[in-house]
């Protein structure tokens, strides 16, 4: 096999070991009973630099079922802390997640021409000691739609986990009823989270807190290891993508759900898809967390959420950074925010450039989606057709007349373009999706996995692979949701 046991290093534990291993602990992972591969990506393990032959062996499917054995590993789990629904939850951890080691991949575009660093992560493959008198496991439901939608988010462009492998077993997990268990292999290049830091901020542990951010530093961004105010740029750093990262969810309709501290990545990478959703018809009260009966992770709160988010992992950097710096990095969000997502809604609407003026336009358009009820990615794939199609357009809305009213000064505003109708076109199609991961689409693939049938997960994991494209092979999932999609709920145990 060439995952390989030689290739995952532990540079990652022995960081930490000389101090006091008070990051990690290291853990012995329950492997699945009679493990059966669902899927492999074999997008990703090209990208890791892995011998496409290996994914078929059964080293690999003992490997990705927890099945640890020889000298090579040495799986950890990692202790974090953090708020949960605005509230201080204290010690918390991977209570279901165990890395395994980090794989070095060379990038051509990394300017030190250092291999970059990926952790292998197995999620389910048993308890550790941050599990707090849980199993340790995943079921196959909330397994399927994780190594899916990391998948899809990857494929919209936006910074995320990645899933290497997908197994289901004959393990029996209880729930609200008895469920298979499952592992998914979760790629990233940090799983260090906001709540990383402030488990050790309020332990008054300030020596750990640098010890982590000299980590990260070390890891994520080694040019900046000799700078007096590296701490400032992991931060700064940190305020930007996440701004970015939460404009990118608006604007392409997703809801995380359980925003909590420590489900957010330090490098600003989506994290933790527990409870997510992708909009049908656009709703900015959206709740997609069943459990969040206060609402407080909507659709609409996400990006004030974030901000949120990042003044408490300030507040554990105060003892590495000033009160002024940290002031400063932090007036960066909202900026960046705004500027990310006004540019990604302006190319939505087949603008070349956004104005000031275009706020209003944006804007009531949302209007008009919401009243009217709208599916937001069907709309705005179609919207590239205005100028041949206005019909199949019009027909979307209710109030065809507020429509016309919105789609005359649209007609104004791209004609002061020089882009023809079809550059136009190409260029919306290349940001408006054809394809997301929408609950029911997520539900089809689970309830025949249940059975046996691992198709539709992989259907759906080459749709969402290129979800700009048309697939004539799914145009089942093209159209518009059944009726049925709206009675679907997820929580937190999903």
């Amino acid at each position: 096999m060439k995952l390989h046991q030689a290739k995952l290093q532990h540079s990652f534990f022995d960081t930490f070991k000389h101090r006091g291993d008070l990051h990690l602990s290291q853990v012995s992972p329950s492997g699945l009973q009679q493990p059966v591969l669902v899927s492999a990506n074999r997008q990703l393990a090209n990208e890791l630099g892995l011998d496409p032959d290996c994914l078929d062996s059964e080293a690999f499917l003992q490997l990705m079922a927890g099945h640890i054995t020889g000298e090579h590993f040495n799986p950890i789990a990692l202790v974090y802390s953090g708020h949960q629904f605005g509230v201080w939850a204290g010690q918390l951890g991977d209570g279901r997640a165990i890395t395994l080691g980090e794989l070095p991949v060379n990038a051509p575009s990394d300017a030190s021409g250092k291999p970059i660093l990926w952790d292998i992560q197995l999620k389910g493959a048993g308890t550790t000691p941050y599990s707090r008198f849980a199993d340790g496991r995943a079921v196959l439901r909330s397994s399927i739609r994780e190594y899916l939608c990391s998948e899809a988010m990857h494929n919209l462009g936006i910074a995320t986990t990645r899933a290497l492998a997908l197994v289901d077993s004959q393990t029996q997990v209880y729930r609200e009823e008895v469920e298979s268990g499952a592992t998914v292999c979760r790629v990233a290049q940090s799983h260090i989270r906001f709540g990383s830091f402030e488990h050790f901020h309020y332990r008054n542990q300030p020596e750990a807190v640098k010890a982590l951010a000299d980590y990260v530093i070390q890891r994520n961004f080694p040019e900046w290891q000799n700078e007096d105010n590296k701490y400032r740029l992991m931060l700064e750093n940190c305020v930007l993508k996440t701004a970015k990262m939460i404009a990118q969810w608006q604007a392409v309709g997703f809801n995380h759900g359980v925003m909590n501290t420590d489900n957010m990545s330090i490098i600003g990478d989506t994290i933790d898809y527990g409870p997510f959703g992708f909009f049908d018809s656009y709703d900015p009260e959206h709740i997609c967390n069943h459990s969040d009966t206060q609402g407080r992770y909507s659709f609409k709160n996400q990006p004030s959420v974030g901000l949120w988010n990042l003044n408490a992992l300030a507040t554990a950097l105060t003892s590495l950074i000033s009160n002024s710096d940290l002031v400063s990095a932090l007036k960066q969000y909202e900026p960046e925010y705004l500027n990310q997502y006004r540019t990604i809604m302006a190319s939505k609407i087949g603008l070349e450039q956004y104005q000031s003026d275009d706020e209003n336009l944006i804007n009531q358009l949302l209007e008009l989606l919401q009243i009217n009820k709208v599916d937001y990615t069907i709309f705005f794939r179609s919207l590239a057709d205005f100028s041949t199609n206005n019909i199949d357009i019009r027909d979307q809305f209710i109030d065809r007349e507020g429509f016309d009213s919105w789609a005359e000064k649209y007609r104004i505003r791209i004609a002061q373009q020089k882009l023809s109708a079809q550059q136009r076109k190409q260029r919306m199609n290349a940001v408006n999706p054809k394809y997301v991961l929408r609950n029911y689409m997520a539900q089809a693939a689970i309830e025949a996995a249940e059975q046996g049938d691992y198709s539709e997960v992989n259907l759906l994991l080459s749709i969402l692979q290129s979800p700009y494209d048309e697939h004539p092979q799914a145009q089942k999932y093209a159209g518009l949701p059944p009726d049925w999609a709206d009675q679907l709920a997820v929580s937190c145990s999903s």
